[in-house]
């Protein structure tokens, strides 16, 4: 039967279970096992799809279309397992589904509860994971053990261990041991006062992972060890790492917190195999060709977590070409106050990534204007590639007016266009193009080039898309389309001619970017801007 692992967290939130979760899921996976993963998140949205960056950071798309939490986004860098929509389960939807089966009958008149009716859900949605072909799934919880909203799911999970026996699940709490500056020493208590409300619920955590500044003494270790009744070794240290996330698994390896885990599933203990990884690392810390720097021009860059998967795809791309690459982050607003001039000046590229609404597009068009007339390398998502169309009109094609119908409906050369399939809805949630579709890619072109074939399939998240009806006149001025639906016709990539590196798409390549295979466009984008580099400066 499948085994189950499932990881909670005390004290504070934004300690980094999904990293945690990931690592594991990696480690065990390096040791010949078959891993699935799920994030169960406690918030009453059905999905985080209507969700602000700013509140809930990047949506992440699964190949099957599901919006999901950004922490699935860790699951598949670390362990290169795909999600899918059994992957991430909400309050919202879990409530959705209870309430639409008691209105269907499917209760038989009885009174609806949490417990048994949202936890029996909740158990329903762990099982999901359940396969011949999967011997160890891994759950995250979200939220903070003593949060309210969480307490549906601690009662499901202590039931779900408790029906598939102790041999078969396993309880890991990540807990937060902080060092109190102006008494100079580290404090247990808190981590203490966690593992005390999981045990009141009914949970003893059989592994504790502390998240520290310092290291834990052999004192810590013990008085942890004893008040969370906890053994000595299954206390394990979770260092802020200093260069990379992707040094955690080796961290905890070097704990044999994967081997533990193994042990405490009665599963063989198989050879841990992790140089790849190792030189991966490598070559993101201690990169040969020293570092460039990437200009990302966004709406939503307060917030570091808004474009989680694109600083991550850009490391990827980096330590392909064993280069490390500076973020220089410019919210797109910025450009309206200051110069793109004065903003961009040095960059070795630009990235224009994905958004929605009108406010920051004029500083996305003039970044874009910026990079095409610099001869920059440039990189444009969803809404980027827009943008890049949109300038492409105005300043190329001498479309003074152009733009996308999402900012002005009364534009008189609306380039970009609403979908077809798109203006019947109203909904907002789920209901966008969402989840993978193929792509043709032209033969010549530098995408064709990056990929290494003809056809590709990549993730979408849009409703806008280029207006077909000004293909030829762009075309005849030097846009390249460089790749489209077979199924629709519509445009999935655009380039220029007469640059050194002008790709821009309409998918989220970032979404398929690993740590060991960088997406290729993201490579590509890297590697012309390591050639613009050492062009600029020969010497060095």
């Amino acid at each position: 039967m499948t085994k189950h692992i499932f990881i909670t967290g005390g004290v504070v939130s934004s300690l980094g279970k999904g990293i945690t979760a990931a690592s594991i899921a990696l480690l065990l996976k390096s040791r010949g096992y078959r891993i699935r993963m799920q994030k169960l998140d406690p918030y009453l949205n059905v999905d985080p799809g209507t969700m602000s960056p700013y509140q809930h950071g990047e949506v992440y798309v699964t190949d099957d279309g599901a919006e999901t939490d950004l922490d699935l986004g860790h699951y598949e860098r670390f362990s290169d397992i795909a999600c899918e929509r059994t992957s991430n389960f909400t309050t919202g939807s879990i409530y959705s589904t209870v309430i639409q089966r008691e209105r269907e009958g499917g209760y038989l008149g009885k009174t609806v509860q949490v417990i048994p009716h949202i936890t029996d859900e909740i158990k329903r949605c762990i099982s999901l994971l359940d396969s011949p072909d999967v011997d160890i799934a891994i759950t995250e919880i979200g939220g903070t053990v003593g949060d309210i909203e969480s307490l549906p799911y601690l009662e499901a999970i202590r039931q779900f261990r408790q029906a598939i026996g102790r041999d078969n699940g396993l309880f890991i709490h990540l807990t937060l041991v902080p060092y109190i500056k102006a008494a100079g020493e580290m404090k247990t208590k808190p981590s203490q006062q966690s593992v005390g409300i999981l045990r009141e619920i009914g949970i003893i955590p059989d592994i504790l992972v502390c998240r520290c500044e310092r290291d834990l003494s052999m004192e810590h270790r013990e008085k942890l060890a004893l008040f969370c009744n906890v053994n000595r070794e299954l206390v394990i240290e979770e260092q802020d790492v200093k260069n990379s996330i992707y040094e955690v698994p080796v961290e905890l390896a070097k704990q044999d917190l994967d081997k533990y885990v193994l042990e405490l599933l009665h599963l063989h203990v198989k050879d841990l195999s992790i140089e790849k990884w190792k030189e991966m690392l490598r070559r993101t810390v201690e990169p040969v060709n020293g570092e460039l720097e990437i200009a990302v021009v966004g709406k939503y860059i307060t917030l570091r977590d808004a474009y989680k998967s694109i600083y991550e795809a850009l490391s990827h791309g980096g330590s392909a070409n064993d280069v490390r690459v500076k973020v220089r982050m410019i919210e797109s607003q910025d450009i309206e106050k200051s110069s793109v001039e004065k903003l961009l000046e040095g960059v070795d590229g630009v990235l224009v990534p994905g958004g929605f609404g009108d406010r920051g597009i004029y500083g996305k068009i003039e970044s874009v204007k910026y990079a095409r007339t610099g001869k920059i390398p440039f990189l444009g998502i969803c809404l980027g590639m827009q943008c890049a169309v949109i300038e492409f009109a105005r300043n190329v094609c001498g479309f003074s007016d152009a733009n996308s119908t999402e900012f002005n409906q009364d534009s008189s050369a609306p380039v970009i266009d609403l979908m077809d399939a798109q203006k019947k809805i109203v909904a907002k949630g789920g209901t966008m193009r969402l989840g993978a579709y193929d792509c043709v890619l032209s033969p010549g072109t530098k995408s064709r080039s990056a990929y290494g074939t003809d056809k590709i399939s990549e993730r979408h998240r849009h409703r806008y898309e280029f207006n077909g009806e000004y293909e030829k006149t762009l075309s005849g001025k030097g846009l390249v389309i460089a790749g489209r639906s077979p199924a629709t016709g519509l445009v999935e990539l655009v380039e220029l001619e007469d640059h050194p590196w002008f790709v821009a798409c309409q998918f989220h390549p970032e979404f398929k970017s690993r740590p060991m295979k960088a997406h290729p466009l993201f490579r590509e984008f890297i590697k012309a801007a390591l050639k613009k580099k050492k062009s600029d400066n020969p010497s060095k």
